[in-house]
């Protein structure tokens, strides 16, 4: 066993219920037929259900990898939320193409997406779906409900704690909506589950909603890095305050640097640390970094077996000349690949001394032609499932690699670019901090280091450190980068020296289905 994590606690039952403006096509389904009353009716059962909640961040479905998804409409493969996540942030940016052709992938980086794209839908309703298990769970976790079921002391101070930590994994979620679909259906455990059609909520709100409910926690989770390893504390709603108050411009209207820099220092005076070498980050054993991660979705090879993921982020970028035995998989999916605009983010290219330069050049064509051929574009190699050491992982299947949510080198670039952006934070300190990334990066406490901070460097920066952890479309809308014809790389919009699209690009639309069963529902403008 990788580690003692509630993600091996069997999950007994928990029924999780259905949005009523779901169609039947795309549902969220119950997991079986045992009862609330019964889930609930002692501790242990309250551990199981909040297990759930956070187990269907690395699960897609009861039995896994494939054969009865959480989310119905979809392949269960796909439908894992981070993979999904990774495609709508990284496929329509300069950090990544997929070469394969499922109906909407290819969508993604033309800039041509609708209302029915399957990705999105299933996106969406993934987060809908987590919304709703977080939901039942606060619900069910009232203080009537636990002192009806006999649930006192000890034990009801734990399901306290619990409840804190499902309103963040809520907010969380909230704020993925937030960010990627604007203005999508708002429902809480004030809701009753089955009853009146969500109604929805605008962008601006669902930002006010998302920090009130992050501070209101505050109390209620665990201590900065006192938690059990892969699960939200305070260190984890600080950060995420920091990257909703970063965004807080394009989210509200309203710039609010000065509380980025706020919520960004107090995750950095919490006692986190860089991991020495970046190249071993993203590795199988890499719980064994968690005094650089903040919150990571916890993956195993023999625990969590899906198709999404660790496993997608071990087996998408390898094809070509790649060995698979090198990035302890048996074969690789011949997906993704970068492009040359991000290349050339680094200097030198692929061959800059810059250690997060992790290209496989070799038979690779840096210029890409055709998106459906593995060997054009680079190929990225920072994602392999061997141990730290170089042993192999538990499976050449499924990844035991963890995914971090927040981790500490985002915190400093949070407060670098808010400092800069004039949100009064210590303009030496934000430059030592870029720096540490940068000493890191060149093995080197002189090589590489910055005399000063612009916004553009930091963009770049960010790219450099973040790069396919799922930030690049969020980033480059906030530089205003995304749809404009100012920065282009290769086949934005479809075209292959790449074009300005359409300004309602920024945010995607709600699914045509939902919308279609939803009178509540307004559309996303352009769609």
């Amino acid at each position: 066993m990788k580690r003692n994590s509630l993600k091996y606690i069997l999950i007994t039952g928990l029924i999780a219920g259905s949005l009523t403006s779901c169609t039947k096509k795309l549902n969220l389904l119950p997991t079986n037929d045992v009862t609330a009353e019964q889930v609930y009716s002692s501790p242990e059962g309250y551990k199981q259900a909040f297990a759930k909640v956070y187990a269907a961040y690395a699960l897609t479905g009861n039995t896994g990898p494939a054969g009865n998804g959480d989310v119905q409409g979809i392949d269960e493969g796909t439908s894992d939320f981070f993979r999904l996540m990774w495609c709508a942030q990284e496929l329509p940016t300069d950090e990544a193409v997929v070469g394969w052709g499922d109906v909407g992938l290819p969508d993604f980086h033309s800039m041509t997406w609708s209302s029915s794209n399957l990705f999105l839908t299933g996106l969406y309703y993934r987060c809908m779906y987590q919304i709703t298990l977080a939901n039942d769970f606060i619900r069910q976790s009232s203080d009537a409900k636990l002192s009806s079921r006999g649930i006192t002391g000890a034990d009801a101070d734990k399901v306290h704690q619990y409840v804190a930590e499902a309103r963040f994994l809520r907010a969380y979620q909230y704020s993925i909506l937030m960010d990627l679909f604007g203005n999508p259906p708002f429902v809480t455990e004030n809701d009753a589950l089955g009853g009146a059609l969500p109604e929805q909520i605008s962008r601006k709100d669902l930002f006010t909603y998302i920090e009130g409910e992050l501070k209101a926690i505050d109390g209620g989770l665990a201590d900065a890095r006192t938690n059990e390893y892969g699960r939200a504390d305070k260190a984890a709603a600080w950060a995420l305050l920091a990257r909703i108050y970063l965004n807080a411009e394009v989210y509200t209207g309203t710039a609010n640097y000065a509380a980025a820099v706020t919520y960004s220092k107090k995750v950095i005076d919490a006692g986190y640390s860089l991991v020495s070498d970046y190249t071993k980050l993203m590795r199988a054993d890499n719980n064994l970094n968690k005094n650089e991660f903040i919150l990571t979705i916890n993956y195993d090879g023999l625990h969590t077996q899906s198709y999404g993921g660790a496993t997608f982020m071990t087996h998408a970028p390898v094809g070509g000349s790649m060995p698979a035995a090198d990035f302890g998989i048996s074969g690789g999916w011949a997906g993704l690949r970068t492009t040359k605009a991000f290349v050339n983010l680094f200097p030198g290219g692929a061959s800059s001394a810059d250690k997060r330069a992790q290209f496989y050049t070799d038979g690779q064509n840096i210029d890409i032609n055709t998106i459906s051929s593995f060997t054009d574009g680079y190929a990225i190699s920072k994602f392999k499932d061997v141990k730290i050491n170089g042993a192999p992982p538990q499976s050449l299947d499924y990844a035991d690699m963890d995914l971090p949510i927040f981790r500490l080198a985002e915190q400093y670039l949070i407060y670098a670019e808010a400092t800069t952006r004039g949100g009064g934070g210590d303009a030496a300190l934000a430059l030592s901090y870029v720096n540490k990334l940068r000493a890191r990066a060149y093995q080197s406490a002189t090589t590489g280091q910055l005399t000063a901070l612009t916004t553009d460097l930091l963009l770049d920066e960010r790219g450099r450190e973040l790069y396919w952890e799922g930030f690049r479309r969020t980033d480059l809308i906030r530089y205003k980068k995304f749809v404009e014809a100012t920065y282009l790389w290769p086949f934005k919009g479809g075209s292959k020296d790449g074009k300005g699209v359409e300004s309602f690009r920024t945010v995607y639309p709600l699914p045509s289905a939902d919308v279609t069963a939803n009178p509540n529902l307004k559309q996303n403008t352009g769609y």
